[in-house]
C-alpha cells in the first residue's frame, strides 16, 4: 500500500487481537507482516529497542513485507540510553548493518533515536557529535524528552538548530488524548502511568515530519485531538514533505482502527492520499 506523500501505520505489526478484523481470522504470526503490510506502509521497529533482531529475521522481514512498505525502527537502548551517545561507534554500526538487507531493499523509513528525559541540554555536544558520524543517506528522526527542550527557551532553540543543519526532524510525540482519559480500563491507567506527559511542539524541521500520536481505547473518542494534526498535515503535504503517523492507543488494541479513522479524516481534507485498502479480516472469502 502506497499513499502520495504519506506513511500511516501502528507500534507494531503483530498483535493477537487484531484476529478477525486487520487479520484473517486464521492467521498465524507468519502470516502478521504480510496482512499488516498490505493496508499500512509503515510501522514502528521498537524490537530493536531491546536487541538486534537475528539476520535472518530481517531477511525474512524484507522478504514477508509489502512493496512500499517502510520500517521506522528505534535505535538500541544500548546507544541512547545505556552509553547516552558516547563511544557508541560499535554499536551504531552493528545496528546499520543488521538493518543493511532493509536499506539495500529500500524498506527503511527514518529510524527513531528516542533519548531519555535525563538527556538534556548539557548533552547536545554528545547529540551533536553522534549525529554527524551518521552515514549521511541513513535517515532518522530525534525524541528528545527532557522538560528544557519543550520550554521554548534558548536550549530548544539550540536543539532544533541542530537538527535544522543536519536536514532531520524532531519526533512529534502527543499523548494530550491519552491523559485526558478518565477511564477505568486498566490497560489505559497502565500506559498513563508509563507514557511521558510533555508539551506538543508541533514543527517540522525537515523533509519528513514524524508523529507518535498516543490515543484512548475509543477511536471516536480521539476525534478532537486529531483535529490540529489535520491541518498540519494538509500543509505539510503542499510543502511536499514526506510525513510519517504512528497510530497508538493503551496495549495497541485499537491502533489499527485509530489509524484508519484518521486516515478517513485526512482524506477528506486531501483527497490525494487516497483510500485505504480493505483490510484482509474484513474480505468475505471467495466462494
Amino acid at each position: 500500500m502506497t499513499l502520495a506523500r504519506y506513511h500511516l501505520g501502528c507500534p507494531v505489526w503483530s498483535n493477537r487481537e487484531w484476529l478477525g478484523e486487520l487479520f484473517v481470522a486464521k492467521a498465524k504470526p507468519r502470516d502478521f507482516l504480510r496482512q499488516y503490510s498490505s493496508v499500512f506502509d509503515t510501522v514502528e521497529g521498537n524490537n530493536c529497542f531491546y536487541g538486534l533482531p537475528k539476520p535472518e529475521t530481517v531477511l525474512r522481514w524484507r522478504d514477508e513485507a509489502a512493496p512500499g512498505f517502510r520500517f521506522c525502527f528505534k535505535f538500541p537502548r544500548a546507544i541512547s540510553h545505556d552509553r547516552r551517545l558516547r563511544d557508541a561507534a560499535q554499536a551504531t554500526a552493528e545496528f546499520l548493518e543488521r538493518l543493511r538487507p532493509l536499506a539495500e531493499a529500500g524498506r527503511l523509513g527514518p529510524s527513531f533515536l528516542q533519548l531519555s528525559s535525563s538527556f538534556g541540554p548539557n548533552d547536545l555536544p554528545a547529540l551533536s557529535g553522534y549525529l554527524r558520524a551518521l552515514p549521511a543517506d541513513f535517515q532518522c528522526a530525534v525524541e528528545v524528552r527532557h522538560p528544557a527542550f519543550f520550554a521554548k527557551g534558548e536550549e530548544e532553540r539550540q536543539l532544533n538548530r541542530l537538527l535544522v543543519e543536519r536536514g532531520l526532524d524532531r519526533v512529534m510525540l502527543d499523548s494530550r488524548a491519552l491523559f485526558a482519559a478518565d477511564s477505568l480500563d486498566p490497560d489505559t491507567r497502565g500506559a498513563q502511568r508509563k507514557k511521558p506527559r510533555l508539551p506538543v511542539h508541533a514543527i517540522s524541521l525537515g523533509a519528513r515530519p514524524f508523529i507518535r500520536f498516543i490515543g484512548q481505547s475509543d477511536p471516536e473518542s480521539n476525534r478532537p485531538f486529531l483535529e490540529p494534526w489535520l491541518d498540519k498535515l494538509a500543509l505539510w503535504l503542499s510543502e511536499g514533505r514526506e510525513p510519517y503517523v504512528f497510530m497508538h492507543t493503551p496495549n495497541s488494541r485499537h491502533a489499527p482502527q485509530l489509524a484508519r479513522l484518521f486516515h478517513r479524516l485526512l482524506r477528506a481534507r486531501c483527497p490525494e492520499v487516497g483510500e485505504l485498502p480493505a483490510w484482509p479480516g474484513e474480505v468475505p472469502p471467495a466462494p
